[in-house]
């Protein structure tokens, strides 16, 4: 059959007698309200027809081979052929292999890029791909019983073997966070991972109850209490585990907070600054004036900080932090833990008393604490602190909305940082390749509206297939890509002035601004990250 000819899949449908007019109508009021579901999946969720039937039809329309896919159909091991990341990304599952050839079914088969990219994946395996369709339910439905692996957690245990084992294998996976999490059939454990979360266990319902109780218990938290609750387990000696509880529909939900102790701060250079010393000079290195970073919750504000602090830290300075909490201890600094009793405000005012060179505030949350740390900016000090913001520059636009005057921030304010944190490829199993066309396409692009030339004559870039070593995902480990704002008399003059950040913005870029996603395309260029992981981060295409 002509595609370009073909009659919307609907209609042919109908013409087969595989569904009727009326099924279509209930279809479409459906899509209203989820408009990127496909017609074909609508209809088997609508369940109008035998699943079976329709799959083939949608296949016979389509020209393509088509499967009914269930989870017995699934032959082999997904993972050992690519990532959870690409599977999930794509809606791909290769589900049986013989004899050099493997068949895969996708959800879209229509995507080019996704059926070209797996095909890419297991030719560089050996393996020549045959190409199926089935519906997206079943894709999901499949990919979210191999999204995680219970690895080490001894599901049979007793419930304080079952927890330590929880928290044990979190800690081996490199885990930030562990989510224990009451569902409507049973309960379900997630760790993250170089900042996404994978599933790690399922429980039974039957046994919520004594999970959520042996919790409360090594956390220091009231048994009877179901309202929101905050503790800490001191059992394991490398490690300060924060708990918070908060209950929902099914029960109460646990996140658990893993901080290691004693560990060492990172330079900042190892981070991902941009190895200059001259500029890390002119950029820190401040009096009478305060510097901020800024970022989304979780893109690595509080290290950047520390690495900052640890890099000014001499003995004739006087350095003292106002955290909440303290997260690595630094020999040599004052450090201050703020407690149920006190708040940033009236501890900023105790420091200010102590004849501080340098203070690190740990966040600015509000108006009086941003007016406080400029005061203190403005009087022989230099703070660092973070903010909530997408860029570098809207740190500016934050300020003013809390109410400091365009005078105190042109005046005080040296230096912003923006900057995520995206996944590195994992070097054991990453598989390199030349860019394709859409590819160049995008980076071209990036340059084109930055003036900035990306040579890629020569380059290479890599797919993130997945390993034992990454946990299937293609990644291990993260990097920050940054995004520097140095206040000078021109930046100065806009903010004064109350220009808009669309007027400093364009200001900055005259005089070497570099935003995020150029930091983020040499990321790409130098092999350590791909525009995959880049696209998940900053939305870029």
């Amino acid at each position: 059959m002509d595609s370009k000819k073909r009659q919307p899949l609907g209609i042919e449908l109908v013409k087969r007698g595989i569904v009727t007019e009326e099924d279509i109508q209930r279809a479409l009021d459906y899509q209203k309200a989820e408009p990127k579901k496909k017609i074909g999946d609508i209809l088997n969720i609508l369940r109008v027809c035998d699943p079976y039937i329709l799959i083939d039809a949608i296949g016979e329309i389509l020209e393509e081979k088509a499967i009914y896919l269930r989870e017995a159909d699934v032959k082999i091991n997904i993972l050992d052929y690519i990532s959870l990341d690409i599977a999930k990304q794509y809606k791909a599952i290769p589900f049986e292999e013989s004899n050099g050839r493997i068949k895969v079914c996708f959800a879209d088969t229509s995507n080019k890029r996704a059926v070209d990219t797996v095909r890419l994946l297991l030719l560089n395996k050996g393996l020549t791909m045959e190409k199926y369709i089935t519906f997206e339910t079943n894709v999901d439905l499949i990919l979210n019983s191999f999204e995680g692996s219970s690895d080490n957690i001894n599901l049979n245990a007793d419930v304080s073997g079952f927890i330590d084992s929880v928290i044990k294998n979190a800690m081996d996976k490199r885990a930030s966070d562990i989510h224990i999490e009451p569902m409507q059939e049973g309960m379900r454990v997630r760790y993250r991972i170089d900042g996404q979360l994978v599933n790690a266990a399922n429980v039974g319902k039957e046994r919520q109850a004594q999970i959520i109780g042996r919790l409360k218990a090594i956390s220091n938290m009231h048994q009877e209490k179901q309202e929101s609750q905050d503790g800490r387990i001191i059992m394991y000696p490398d490690y300060n585990i924060r708990v918070s509880s908060q209950r929902n529909i099914y029960g109460e939900k646990f996140v658990l907070r893993l901080l290691k102790k004693n560990e060492d701060v990172k330079s900042i250079f190892d981070l991902g600054f941009k190895n200059d010393e001259k500029l890390l000079k002119e950029a820190f290195n401040k009096k009478n004036s305060i510097t901020i970073i800024a970022a989304p919750t979780g893109e690595g504000k509080t290290t950047t900080l520390y690495s900052i602090v640890d890099y000014l830290n001499r003995p004739e300075i006087n350095i003292t932090t106002i955290e909440d909490p303290v997260e690595i201890r630094i020999n040599g600094l004052n450090q201050i833990e703020i407690d149920p009793k006190t708040n940033f405000v009236d501890s900023l005012r105790t420091v200010l008393r102590q004849d501080p060179d340098i203070i690190l505030l740990g966040e600015i949350r509000d108006t009086e604490t941003a007016e406080i740390a400029m005061q203190a900016g403005q009087t022989g000090h230099y703070v660092l602190s973070t903010i909530h913001t997408i860029d570098a520059i809207e740190v500016i636009t934050r300020l003013r909305k809390m109410g400091v005057s365009n005078y105190d921030i042109s005046s005080t304010l040296a230096t912003t940082v923006s900057q995520r944190l995206i996944r590195r490829l994992c070097k054991n199993c990453a598989i390199e390749r030349d860019f394709s066309e859409e590819e160049k396409n995008i980076i071209n692009q990036i340059g084109e509206k930055y003036n900035i030339h990306f040579n890629l004559e020569g380059k290479k870039t890599y797919d993130a297939v997945g390993c034992k070593k990454c946990n299937n995902t293609g990644y291990y480990g993260r990097i920050g890509i940054f995004e520097l704002l140095m206040i000078d008399d021109r930046i100065r003059s806009l903010i004064i002035n109350n220009n808009s950040t669309i007027d400093i913005r364009d200001e900055a870029l005259k005089n070497g601004y570099v935003p995020l996603i150029v930091d983020g395309v040499n990321r790409i260029l130098d092999g350590t990250t791909n525009l995959q992981e880049l696209n998940n981060k900053l939305a870029i295409y």
